[in-house]
């Protein structure tokens, strides 16, 4: 069975692995970084098995926080185009093209296309529930260059060529499903290309080249419509064999069920955790308080059901102009809770003690959480939505004002409970985003990360709220 730890693990190692493992299989000239921000050499994937080399072998184990300290310091620029490590050949060989406008007949060989790298994420929006990632990305400019022979019934030419295609977009959609045995798997993946503009150049046209030009240029639909299932089909093939390669790695030997999806099985595992780590059933601090004579203590209190927590709506995860937003619904079963009250008077003189029980029927939660890929931004809490159920309290020890006590708990605040949570939201907000301030997301993640990569899903997952 999974933890909900190890499969937040698995979608960040995936993520990541995917932008590694043709990194690491590369002998271009790329420069890692140990932990200490020291240079090593490149590692070529014919070595990685059969080098001794301690430098080399640190390459290896450290690529996972190679990768994510080099996304860290990517988005720290202004205008980050293309992402550190990504798999992306630049220049990108393309098949032969073969097409037909008008009585015009072109072949074009030795085909590459230029400037693939250079993208911008536009957007990505993570379904959680469905596995399903839908993502757009933008490419100022796009050139292919090659050989061209061209017929027609008057001449035949060939030369080199050029085609500039500007306002490229990008848009593409991953699902991912869980299969008969148990794996996680790539279901079906989509993606269109769509562009503003296409200017091509054909030397040595000869007598035809203006009057090719000109049917090129205005038919720039046609030619891109046919180099366009060619480049995908090479897109396909090789995000399909990523992801799938990338998931096994991180998966192992583990299964899940198809019967359930991944993410509620995680939340299922959060539960488990929740109660092994001593938070249900939970214990609250003794409250003592004096206000002249009167003092109040509040011991041996008691609240249990926290861990019945469970997903109400959606989870998403979405990247935005460059800034990541995590929108969730969580609700809770019921929750109940008890105390031991005491009331003195005079330092002692006078003393009453008694018990409280209560229980809430739900508490619900909806919230929105920003953060800027440039991680010296702290994280915002963009929205915060609460819910209380029916409160219902039992009160004993104090007599008559029992009664009194329990009349006005459970009749007024389960009138106005919506108008308390809605006066509440606010303050609420206020305080979670303070302590939000005082946290470094980019110290905590390097951390997080070298621990994971010494301890795995042993290491410590609390964070400093």
């Amino acid at each position: 069975m999974w933890s909900q730890t190890q499969l937040w693990i698995l979608l960040i190692t995936t993520i990541a692995g995917i932008y590694a493992e043709n990194t690491f299989d590369s002998c271009e000239k790329a420069v890692f970084l140990d932990h200490n921000l020291q240079q090593l050499p490149p590692i070529c994937s014919t070595d990685r098995t059969q080098s001794d080399d301690p430098a080399l072998k640190k390459v290896a184990e450290n690529r996972l926080s190679t990768q994510i300290f080099g996304i860290i310091e990517h988005y720290k620029q202004t205008d980050p185009v293309g992402l550190p490590g990504v798999p992306i050949p630049d220049p990108m060989p393309i098949p032969d093209i073969k097409s037909s406008i008008s009585l015009v007949h072109l072949n074009m060989k030795n085909v590459l296309s230029y400037g693939l790298s250079k993208f911008r994420i536009k957007h990505i929006k993570t379904d959680l529930k469905l596995l399903q990632v839908k993502a757009g990305v933008q490419i100022d400019e796009l050139v292919l260059r090659g050989n061209y022979t061209m017929s027609t019934l008057f001449s035949r030419s060939s030369g080199p060529f050029k085609i500039l295609i500007t306002d490229v977009y990008v848009q593409g959609n991953a699902t991912l499903a869980v299969e008969m045995d148990g794996k996680i798997r790539t279901q079906d993946i989509k993606m269109d290309v769509k562009f503003a503009d296409m200017n091509m150049n054909f030397e040595n046209l000869g007598l035809m080249g203006s009057v090719f030009q000109g049917i090129a240029n205005s038919a720039s639909n046609i030619i891109f419509d046919t180099v366009k299932p060619l480049m995908l089909k090479e897109a396909y093939e090789k995000i399909r064999k990523e992801i799938d390669t990338n998931l096994e790695n991180a998966i192992a030997d583990n299964t899940f069920p198809n019967s359930i999806s991944p993410l509620d099985m995680a939340i299922a595992e959060g539960r488990k955790k929740v109660r092994n780590m001593g938070y249900d059933p939970y214990k609250i601090k003794d409250y003592n308080h004096t206000m002249g004579v009167f003092g109040v203590e509040m011991s041996n209190t008691w609240v249990r059901g926290v861990s019945s927590f469970y997903r109400e709506g959606n989870i998403t995860v979405e990247i935005e102009n460059n800034v990541l937003i995590i929108g969730m619904q969580v609700g809770t079963q019921e929750i109940m809770g008890s105390t031991q009250w005491e009331v003195n008077i005079g330092k002692g003189m006078v003393t009453r003690a008694g018990h409280v029980k209560f229980t809430v029927q739900h508490f619900k939660v909806s919230v929105v959480l920003r953060q800027s890929l440039d991680l010296r931004n702290r994280a915002k809490l963009d929205d915060l939505q609460l819910e209380l159920g029916n409160i219902q309290v039992r009160c004993d020890g104090a007599g008559t004002l029992d009664y009194v006590l329990e009349l006005v708990v459970n009749i007024l605040p389960n009138l106005l409970r919506y108008q308390i949570m809605d006066a509440l939201e606010n303050p609420i907000r206020s305080r979670i985003q303070d302590e939000m301030d005082k946290i470094d997301v980019e110290k905590v993640l390097k951390e997080k990360v070298l621990e994971y990569e010494k301890l795995g899903v042993n290491m410590n997952f609390d964070l400093p709220f």
